[in-house]
């Protein structure tokens, strides 16, 4: 018997058992396969402020007074993140680079400039850096943008090394992982619950779904689209390369609604990625055609490692967090915007757990929309026809302005 069980090994999970463990509860956390597998070991390792969806869109959901609430907890959660890599030693390669929204046309770079006055007029963030053309070349080597917004408390990290040590912290605080721990299911057991697993049940007071992407019940399957991401790793480039391309080790996403991100590894290999879809070959060579469209220097460069996986996207970009009608506590829906969000979600529902939801309420008040993923062929289609979408309004606002 556990006071409470978790099920997923990811951040979010992770940092929910790290919390309740310090505080004396007696955590057991199941992971269907090993710690880390899923996002939060695999995603392009950019540790950002804020949510997938805008503040703008956060207002609208949730008026401005609680928007804000929203916005001070996101930076509590890069906080805690670069706390958390101090406190426990972790080593993943913390960069002190910042980040780069870069602007393919002037109409993004106009909402970058709308964003940094808002920041400062409404949230009090007056760290935001506008650039031109000329000042965005000391971050980005490339002539496909014409300016960015930087912030220098952003940053990147090897994202399944900072995984794998939040688990060690987990367990050295007296939580118990186990991998290779796929839940089949679950049913309320007197005032608590029983897990059931293949090598056999966890009963436990408190039961908390941190799964995210794999949905664990056709309920919090409808709330959000599994959209494709996929990342390729060139070979270690030269000094000279390195400095051409990203000469202050920012990482960097552009602003079109179907993105790319990249960022350099300490061993000096360009990470780039974005939303794909196709068989793995097709990923492989759409993301590297439009790896050299922003760096056509790296056309001799080698593609040593790619990989994908699934991002769970909502309607609006915003987290779904909240309770299911047997009580079980949930998260999910962080959009590709989770690598620090997650840990301070993770610590947001221990506290619901140990009976202060008040933070988990706030984010409760974030209004959600129910997809017809039940439906046979809707998820592809939506996902198909979405993709589609998105990037015919980024070609249609590119051709607009200019671009």
């Amino acid at each position: 018997m556990a006071d409470v069980g978790i099920l997923g090994g990811g951040l979010t999970g992770l940092s929910s058992a790290l919390y309740l463990a310090e505080q004396g509860v007696s955590v057991a956390l199941l992971e269907a396969d090993r710690i880390g597998s899923g996002a939060s070991g695999r995603n392009g390792g950019q540790a950002l402020q804020g949510f997938a969806g805008s503040m703008t869109v956060v207002e609208q959901a949730v008026g401005p007074a609680i928007a804000r609430q929203l916005w001070d907890m996101s930076l509590e959660a890069l906080a805690l993140l670069k706390q958390h890599i101090a406190r426990f030693n972790i080593a993943c390669d913390l960069s002190p680079g910042g980040y780069v929204y870069a602007a393919l046309h002037e109409g993004q770079l106009a909402e970058l400039a709308q964003w940094q006055q808002q920041a400062r007029q409404r949230y009090g963030y007056v760290d935001l850096q506008l650039l031109d053309c000329n000042a965005l070349q000391a971050h980005v080597g490339s002539s496909r943008y014409v300016g960015g917004l930087y912030d220098p408390n952003e940053t990147h990290l090897d994202p399944w090394a900072y995984t794998l040590g939040l688990a060690d912290a987990a367990e050295a605080a007296g939580a118990k992982l186990y991998e290779h721990s796929p839940a089949s299911g679950w049913q309320r057991d007197g005032d608590g619950y029983c897990i059931a697993t293949p090598a056999g049940q966890l009963h436990c007071r408190q039961l908390f779904l941190a799964t995210n992407a794999t949905a664990l019940t056709p309920q919090l399957a409808r709330h959000f689209l599994p959209v494709e991401s996929f990342i390729v790793a060139t070979e270690p480039l030269d000094a000279g390369l390195v400095r051409s391309i990203l000469p202050s080790n920012a990482a960097v996403a552009d602003c079109n609604r179907v993105l790319n991100y990249f960022r350099l590894s300490p061993d000096h290999r360009l990470l780039f990625g974005g939303r794909a879809a196709g068989t793995a070959t097709d990923r492989l060579a759409d993301t590297q055609a439009r790896m050299l469209q922003v760096f056509p220097q790296l056309a001799d460069a080698r593609i040593e490692h790619a990989w994908g996986g699934r991002v769970d996207v909502t309607p609006h970009k915003l987290p779904h967090l909240g309770r299911l009608p047997d009580g079980a506590l949930f998260a999910q829906g962080f959009s590709g915007h989770g690598l620090a969000l997650s840990g301070l979600v993770g610590k947001v529902m221990a506290e619901a757990m140990l009976g202060r939801p008040e933070r988990l309420a706030l984010f409760e008040r974030i209004p959600q929309h129910a997809l017809p993923t039940h439906l046979p062929g809707f998820t592809q289609a939506a996902l198909t026809l979405g993709m589609a979408w998105y990037q015919w309004r980024d070609w249609l606002d590119a051709r607009w302005h200019g671009d």
